[in-house]
């Protein structure tokens, strides 16, 4: 891993890795990146576009190159990955040796809540979907990528953790 602390959040969409991350990176005084934004500004179009355009192999292709790119700077940071991305291209094998992965284990009613229909749209792959459709879409993705999100390091369940608590469990993950 290198002698910089860098951070890479997964877990589900909507379960607060942007939203988090940026806590986190403050607590922790380092930069934060979100690996979807990034991804948007390296190929200069909207995730949404990409999908569009080019489909998901292309996606998750530049995907991994992105992850790559980040993971191999010489800084310290954390990162919010995209929900999709440690299941993908052997890229939670590739986070895990460069970098600490946290879960961010949120149970899916709050998920679900967090992303009211309101909300969703702004997600392409939630748009037009009613409360009830969303809530069977993220059953479907948790059975297909719990696998791959278990293999963090550090796993935060229940949907109201904080920075501080993350901070005292990268300590006791270092110190063992």
């Amino acid at each position: 891993m290198g002698k910089f602390l860098k951070i890479v959040l997964v877990g589900l969409p909507g379960s607060g890795k942007s939203t988090f991350g940026v806590q986190l990176a403050k607590q922790l005084n380092l930069p934060f990146y979100d690996l979807d934004q990034l991804i948007e500004l390296n190929y200069s179009m909207k995730i949404s576009e990409i999908f569009s355009h080019f489909g998901e192999g292309k996606f998750r292709e530049w995907e991994t190159a992105t992850l790559k790119n980040i993971l191999s700077k010489s800084e310290a940071y954390v990162l919010a990955s995209g929900g999709g991305c440690p299941c993908f291209n052997d890229n939670m094998d590739l986070i895990n040796e460069q970098a600490t992965s946290v879960y961010l284990d949120v149970p899916l009613d709050e998920i679900s809540a967090r992303l009211r229909a309101s909300k969703a749209n702004v997600r392409p792959m939630f748009k037009n979907m009613d409360q009830g459709e969303i809530t069977l879409k993220l059953k479907s993705l948790l059975v297909d990528r719990d696998y791959f999100y278990n293999q963090a390091k550090i796993k935060l369940s229940g949907e109201d953790f904080s920075a501080e608590l993350l901070v005292s469990e990268l300590i006791r993950t270092f110190k063992s």
